[in-house]
C-alpha cells in the first residue's frame, strides 16, 4: 500500500440521584466510543453535520469564520487540506494528516471555537454539531480525485447551484479555476493531472464532464458513516493488515439515510 511521503506545507488562507449498581458501571465501560480511525499519511473524506441537521452556517461571516478556524487549526496539528465545502448544515472536507491523531484534534479544535461563536453570535446555547463528525480511508489510486469531486458537486446535487463555480465556499474555484486558496494543499494525484498549473486545471474540469458513478457515490457514503475505508478489496486487506483493524462489515444493516 502505498503511502505519501514528504509534507506539503501551504500557506494559510482564509480564514435519580442513585449510584447505578457496578454491573452497570462495567457494562457502560465496555461500550465505550472507539477514537476515529485516522492513520496518518492517508487520505481521509471528513464530514461534518449540525445537530438535527439544523443550519451551522446563517450567513456569509460564519463560513469565514469557520474557514480561519480550520486554517488555523490544520497548520496546528499538520493536517493537509485538499478539497473543501461548508454547506449550510454541514462540511466535508478530503484531508491527509500527518500524525494519527491530527485529524480528531483539528476537528475537536475547530467544532470547539466555531460553536462559542456561533452561540455567542446567535444568543444561544448547547450543542450545535452532531456528535463526533465520520470520516474514512480514501485509497489514493482512482478514489482520491473522486473523491474530490463528490465534495466540489455537493452543492450542485443540493440543488443549490447549476455549477460547482457557482458556490464560493468549495474548493472548486482553486482546483479547477485557480482561485487563491492558501489552504488547498494539493493531492499528489492533482499533482499529475499535468505538468503545468494551467494543464492541471483544465484536465481537472474535464472530471467534472461526467456524472459520479453512483455505485461508487454509495460506497462513499456507507464508508464515511461507518468509519470504514473507500477502496479496493486488496486495499482493504492491506489496511486491515497495517493497522489490525476490520475494515469491512456485513451486509446486515447497509441501508442508511442519505448524506449529500
Amino acid at each position: 500500500m502505498s503511502r505519501s511521503g514528504k509534507k506539503r506545507v501551504s500557506d494559510p488562507i482564509f480564514y435519580a440521584n442513585n449510584q447505578p449498581p457496578q454491573t452497570t458501571k462495567k457494562r457502560a465501560a465496555t461500550m465505550a466510543r472507539k477514537p476515529r480511525f485516522c492513520p496518518a499519511e492517508i487520505a481521509q473524506h471528513v464530514i461534518q453535520r449540525g445537530n438535527n441537521r439544523q443550519v451551522c452556517f446563517a450567513a456569509e461571516m460564519d463560513f469565514a469564520a469557520y474557514a480561519n478556524w480550520l486554517l488555523e487549526y490544520s497548520v496546528k496539528f499538520n493536517v493537509q487540506i485538499h478539497a473543501w465545502v461548508f454547506m449550510t448544515n454541514h462540511v466535508h472536507l478530503l484531508v491527509t494528516p500527518q500524525s494519527d491523531d491530527g485529524v480528531s484534534l483539528m476537528m475537536q479544535s475547530v467544532g470547539r471555537r466555531y460553536v462559542q461563536y456561533f452561540n455567542r453570535t446567535y444568543k444561544r446555547s448547547g450543542t450545535l454539531w452532531e456528535g463526533r463528525f465520520k470520516s474514512c480511508l480514501v485509497q489514493t489510486e482512482r478514489y482520491v480525485l473522486e473523491c474530490y469531486r463528490y465534495i466540489e458537486l455537493n452543492p450542485v446535487r443540493a440543488s443549490m447551484v447549476n455549477d460547482p463555480a457557482e458556490y464560493r465556499w468549495s474548493s472548486y474555484s482553486t482546483n479547477a479555476l485557480g482561485a487563491d486558496a492558501k489552504i488547498c494543499c494539493p493531492h499528489q494525484e492533482y499533482l499529475q493531472l499535468g505538468r503545468t498549473a494551467e494543464e492541471r486545471r483544465r484536465n481537472y474540469r474535464t472530471l467534472f464532464s461526467t456524472q459520479i458513478d453512483g455505485k461508487l457515490v454509495e460506497d462513499l457514503r456507507f464508508a464515511t458513516q461507518k468509519g470504514l475505508v473507500l477502496g479496493t478489496e486488496r486495499f482493504k486487506d492491506e489496511v486491515e493488515a497495517l493497522f489490525g483493524r476490520k475494515m469491512r462489515v456485513g451486509a446486515a444493516g447497509r441501508p442508511l439515510r442519505a448524506m449529500q
